[in-house]
């Protein structure tokens, strides 16, 4: 009977080669190694791995190019041609994003997983779910959406594969811009919040509201420290511009000389010619010609540049609405000249020629220009507050959709002027600019005249009396304290604005009580009237203290100065006291302009003897 023996038993080769004195080495190529794996079948693995890693690879980036990404006509047809025409595709620089730099990661995990989501994809593209531009518009907005949250997701990470935070150089950003990153930095914004549609047409305007906020909302996670390299680079940039301000203003101070000699020989020529009479009027009517008494010694006036600027239909429901990229901005308390102080020619120029990307100019008039500047001296003495401004007259741009061409065949010129303390809303940041609403006389939401005529507020808000010159029952301008709510959101169809949202009699009451209500002081150079009035429930021009204007057209150059009371005791007005900031705006209606085709400034302070306020008014 046989049995079987262990493997134990038997000698090994080594030991029998060591009982006959002989040992017999393993080759190299037959050495095990980890797993029983010999060098040699580690060789021919390392080898296979390498050349399958790299075809893999190959292979991976061959998909990897723009070329591959626009083979297919959906892409060609669509997306890719909407590509072509922006900065990522030709730029001055020379440098170029395409496809895969903004759609794939460049971390090889994170590219892997892009590549397994696009099978997904390619399945989509072999049933030809978008094999139509047709198909494709109407995918559109949902392929978008996972791009948009892919990035928001990342932190925006292909981007700033170019678009580093740390290189950024704010000396070559425009003010808005420096404003913008700043927040992003210290908030935790990331890029997608605020540059949606760079590269493709942008349907953000799909999105609800709350989708909107909630996509756009700060990320704590995103918070960073802000550069070095940075705030190095916005100390220079600030310094630069404070040495050109100084420069321009010296200048300015040198020209303003020469240009207070002109006046005042046109002034004493006036007089002279008229007996010693000048414009004046108080109050809201046309005051009887009397002796000027405005004499004020102008070399002791403080000097401010201020730019007004062609608005178009913006209101205060559009700067507050999701068409705005700075409402976030405003919202908080950030002031308009903080981020667009600087750009306000170019802000007016893209409205007058129709380029603004927000279309806010339905009614363009050829050659109207988009920005002037304006030069306002401010002084004071005891009793009294005096404004002076001056700029140069433009030619003359006819209306079209006006008989004749002119709005206001009276009046050349109208100047008005707004006050208002920190008690109005939005005053502190946007200065007059929270009295234009969408719904207003003229606006993109007016109601019709038979609303009007037929609504029960009718003679609470007087339309006949607050329409504008030329123009139809409407409503004025107002203030949001005067209404329950305003529509800002325009869904399914709404009109923006609140006209018809009016507050009861008492809380219109309080309102006045508690210093909410704008003060206006209009001035309309073909009448020679005056009118010193309120804005709350509506534009009421009656009542104040009323002031003194002269006005002159001079060799190209409007001068207009105001004389007003410091102190009142008139309902609508504002008393001027010194220690205190006050908010100021003011409009032209230049070459014979009506209701809102006028230019208009952002909010300014103005106060006494205040270095830090922009109209800084300086006692005689």
């Amino acid at each position: 009977m046989a049995y079987a023996m262990p493997l134990s038993f038997y000698p090994s080769i080594k030991e029998l080669s060591m009982a006959n004195n002989t040992f017999t080495k393993p080759s190299f190529w037959s050495r095990r190694l980890i797993l029983g794996t010999t060098v040699s079948g580690a060789v021919i693995f390392f080898v296979v791995g390498i050349i399958f890693w790299g075809g893999f690879n190959t292979a991976m980036e061959a998909t990897n190019t723009t070329e591959f990404c626009i083979g297919c006509h959906e892409m060609e047809a669509n997306v890719y041609q909407e590509y072509t025409p922006t900065i990522h595709f030709t730029n001055r620089t020379g440098v170029r994003a395409g496809c895969p730099d903004c759609h794939v990661p460049r971390p090889w995990i994170h590219k892997v997983v892009r590549k397994i989501q696009a099978s997904r994809e390619v399945f989509f593209w072999l049933t030809g779910k978008i094999d139509t531009k047709e198909k494709f518009e109407e995918h559109r907005f949902d392929l978008a959406q996972n791009v948009w949250k892919a990035m928001k997701d990342t932190d925006s990470r292909e981007c700033r594969n170019c678009h580093n935070f740390e290189s950024m150089n704010p000396e070559f950003q425009k003010p808005r811009a420096r404003k913008q990153h700043l927040n992003a930095f210290e908030t935790g914004q990331t890029c997608i919040d605020c540059h949606k549609g760079i590269a493709h047409h942008d349907v953000r305007g799909k999105l609800s509201d709350e989708a909107l906020e909630k996509l756009e909302a700060p990320n704590p996670k995103y918070i960073r420290e802000v550069p070095k390299e940075y705030k190095e680079g916005l100390a220079r940039i600030e310094a630069k511009e404070a040495e050109q301000e100084a420069l321009a203003k010296a200048e300015k101070a040198a020209e303003k000389v020469k240009v207070d000699e002109k006046i005042a020989a046109a002034v004493a020529k006036a007089l002279a010619s008229s007996g010693g009479a000048a414009k004046q009027v108080s109050s809201a009517k046309k005051a009887p010609s009397q002796a000027s008494n405005i004499n004020v010694d102008w070399t002791k006036a403080k000097s401010t540049d201020i730019g007004v600027f062609y608005p178009g239909t913006a209101s205060i429901e559009w700067i507050l609405g999701r068409n705005h990229g700075g409402k976030r901005a405003f919202t908080k308390g950030d002031r308009c000249t903080e981020c667009h102080g600087k750009e306000i020619a170019d802000i007016g120029q893209k409205i007058v020629s129709g380029e603004s990307e927000k279309e806010l100019e339905p009614n363009l008039i050829p050659g109207k220009r988009g920005s002037i500047d304006v030069t306002v001296d401010a002084t004071h003495d005891n009793d009294n507050l005096y404004l002076r401004f001056s700029w140069s007259d433009g030619e003359h741009a006819a209306v079209p959709f006006v008989e004749g061409g002119k709005m206001d065949p009276a009046n050349p010129m109208k100047l008005a002027f707004m006050i208002a303390t920190d008690d109005v809303e939005y005053a502190d940041r946007a200065g007059c600019w929270g009295t234009c609403h969408a719904d207003a006389n003229t606006m993109p939401f007016a109601p019709e005249q038979e609303v009007l005529k037929g609504s029960d507020l009718a003679q609470r808000l007087n339309f006949t009396a607050t329409a504008g010159e030329g123009s139809p029952l409407g409503v004025s301008k107002y203030l949001t304290e005067s209404r329950t709510e305003l529509e800002l959101k325009g869904r399914g169809g709404k009109a923006l604005g609140g006209w018809d949202k009016l507050k009861g009699e008492a809380e219109i009451k309080a309102a006045q009580d508690a210093n909410q209500y704008m003060d206006i002081v209009r001035y309309k150079s073909g009448t020679g009237e005056v009118e010193d009035g309120q804005i709350l429930a509506s534009r009421d021009m009656h009542g104040g203290q009323g002031a003194e204007v002269e006005a002159a057209l001079k060799d190209g150059t409007w001068s207009v100065v105001v004389k007003r009371k410091l102190k009142s005791d008139q309902a609508g007005d504002v008393s001027i006291e010194a220690g205190k900031v006050y908010n100021f705006g003011f409009a032209i209606h230049d070459d014979y302009s009506s209701a809102r085709y006028h230019h208009v400034s952002f909010g300014y302070k103005l106060a006494l003897d205040n270095d830090e306020a922009e109209v800084n008014a300086v006692k005689q």
